[in-house]
C-alpha cells in the first residue's frame, strides 16, 4: 500500500524509506555489475586472441534478451515481485561466485565463461520482469519520474563511474577479484529486498479469473496478451518504435565507438575512458532534468523535444575532428538517452496496469534490446565498407526521422481495446 504522504524541505512528497531502500539495493548491485562489465571480456582476452571467442562472450550475456525477455514478463505478472527480485539476485551471486572461484583457480575456458554470461543474462531479463512494477508499488503516481531519475542517476554513478574503473583496476591487483566482489553485491542487493516490508504481488486479475484460474493460465497467452496490449496502444507503440530505433543507433555507434576515438580522433585508452565517462556525466544531468522538464512540460512533449536533441547531438558526433568536441556531443546524446529513458519509463509505468506491466515492459524492452544487437552489426559493416564516420552520419539521419515521426502528437490515453 503506497503511503506518500511525507514532504521533503521543497515540499514535494516524500519517496520514503521503503523507495530508498530498494534505491539501495540497485545501486549495490549496479557497482558490481560495472565491475563485472570489464572483468569478463579482460578474462576472456586472457584466455583467447581470437576475437570471435571473445564475441562469444558478450553475445552469450544479450541471448536471453530474445530467449526468455518475454517470459520473464510474464512470470513477473503472475508472482511477487519482490520474491522474484531477492531470488534472482542470490542465483546470480551463486553464478558469478563460482566463475571467481574458476578464474582464481586456472579452470576458467572461454565456454564456461559465455555459460556464466548466459545465466547471469537470463538473472537480468528475469530481474527486469519483476523490477518493472515495483516503482508504481514504492511511490505515489505524482513521484514516478522523481523516483526513476534517481535510480537511473544512482545506476549511471555506481555502474558506470565508479564501478567501471574500479574493476580495471582490481583485475590488475587479480582477475577473480572482481568477480568475488560482484559476488557479494548480489548477496547484498537480495538481503536489502527481502527485508523490504509491503505485498508486490500484481494487482488486478481480470474478473472470474481466481487465482487457480489464474495460475493454469498458459505463458504463451500471457505472453500474447501483453503484445498485444501494447501493439493496440497507439501512443506506447509509437513510443517503443522510436525507442527502438534510438537503440539501433546507439548499439551501432557503442559498437565502434573505441575505433573512432582511436582511428578518427587519436585518442588512447585514457582519451576513450573519458568518451565513455562523458556519456554518463550527460545522462546524469538528462535523468536529473527529466523530472523538472516532465512537470513543466508534460511528459509527450519532453519525449518530443529530447529525441530532436539525440539527433542534433549525433550529428555533433559524426561531425566531430577533436575529442573535446566529440566529449560535447557524446555528452549530449547521454543527457537526451536518460533524459527520454526516464520519462518513458514513468509513463508506461502510469498507462500499463499492474497486471500487464512484466509483459508490456519486456515486450518492450525485447524491441529495443534486439535494436540494439542490431545496430552493433550494422555498424560494424558500414564502417568496414564505407568508413567509422558513416554509421554516425545514418545514425543521426535515422534519429531526425524518429524525431519527426514523434512529433505528431497524440492523445495521452489512448483506449488499448480499439
Amino acid at each position: 500500500m503506497l503511503t506518500p504522504t511525507a514532504t521533503d524541505d521543497c515540499g514535494r512528497t516524500s519517496l520514503g524509506p521503503r523507495f530508498h531502500q530498494v534505491w539501495a539495493s540497485v545501486t549495490v548491485s549496479s557497482f558490481g555489475d560495472g565491475m563485472r562489465f570489464v572483468a569478463l571480456p579482460l578474462i576472456a582476452a586472457r584466455l583467447t586472441s581470437d576475437p570471435r571467442q571473445i564475441a562469444a562472450v558478450a553475445l552469450a550475456e544479450e541471448l536471453p534478451w530474445l530467449l526468455v525477455g518475454l517470459v520473464s514478463g510474464a512470470l513477473a505478472d503472475r508472482i511477487d515481485r519482490r520474491r522474484m527480485l531477492w531470488t534472482v539476485d542470490a542465483l546470480r551471486a551463486l553464478v558469478v561466485g563460482a566463475l571467481a572461484v574458476a578464474v582464481g583457480t586456472g579452470a576458467a575456458t572461454i565456454p564456461l565463461l559465455a555459460a556464466g554470461g548466459f545465466l547471469l543474462g537470463c538473472g537480468q531479463t528475469l530481474y527486469n520482469g519483476g523490477w518493472s512494477g515495483m516503482v508504481p508499488a514504492l511511490v505515489g503516481p505524482a513521484s514516478l519520474t522523481r523516483a526513476n531519475a534517481r535510480l537511473q542517476t544512482g545506476v549511471l554513478i555506481s555502474d558506470t563511474l565508479l564501478g567501471t574503473p574500479l574493476g580495471a583496476v582490481l583485475f590488475g591487483v587479480a582477475g577473480a577479484l572482481p568477480l568475488f566482489l560482484d559476488a557479494g553485491s548480489f548477496v547484498l542487493a537480495a538481503g536489502l529486498v527481502l527485508l523490504l516490508s509491503g505485498d508486490f504481488s500484481p494487482r488486478g486479475a481480470e474478473p472470474g479469473a481466481g487465482p487457480r484460474s489464474r495460475s493454469l493460465r498458459g505463458l504463451g497467452h500471457d505472453v500474447g496478451e501483453g503484445i498485444r496490449w501494447l501493439w493496440r496502444h497507439r501512443l506506447l507503440r509509437r513510443l517503443c518504435g522510436v525507442a527502438g530505433a534510438s537503440s539501433l543507433v546507439g548499439g551501432g555507434l557503442t559498437a565502434i565507438l573505441v575505433l573512432y576515438a582511436r582511428d578518427l580522433l587519436g585518442l588512447g585508452s585514457l582519451g576513450f575512458a573519458v568518451l565513455v565517462a562523458s556519456f554518463a556525466v550527460g545522462g546524469i544531468g538528462g535523468a536529473s532534468l527529466a523530472p523538472v522538464l516532465t512537470d513543466r512540460f508534460g511528459s509527450t512533449a519532453v519525449l518530443r523535444a529530447v529525441t530532436f536533441a539525440a539527433a542534433a547531438a549525433a550529428v555533433c558526433i559524426a561531425s566531430a575532428r577533436s575529442g573535446a568536441v566529440a566529449c560535447v556531443g557524446i555528452a549530449g546524446y547521454g543527457a537526451a538517452s536518460l533524459c527520454w529513458n526516464v520519462a518513458a519509463v514513468s509513463l508506461r509505468q502510469t498507462l500499463v496496469p499492474s497486471e500487464l506491466l512484466g509483459r508490456v515492459t519486456m515486450a518492450y524492452q525485447m524491441t529495443t534490446g534486439s535494436a540494439g544487437a542490431a545496430g552493433a552489426a550494422a555498424a560494424g559493416v558500414a564502417a568496414h565498407a564505407y568508413g567509422l564516420r558513416t554509421p554516425f552520419a545514418v545514425g543521426a539521419g535515422l534519429l531526425l526521422g524518429a524525431a519527426l515521426l514523434n512529433a505528431f502528437p497524440l492523445a495521452l490515453t489512448t483506449p488499448a481495446t480499439r
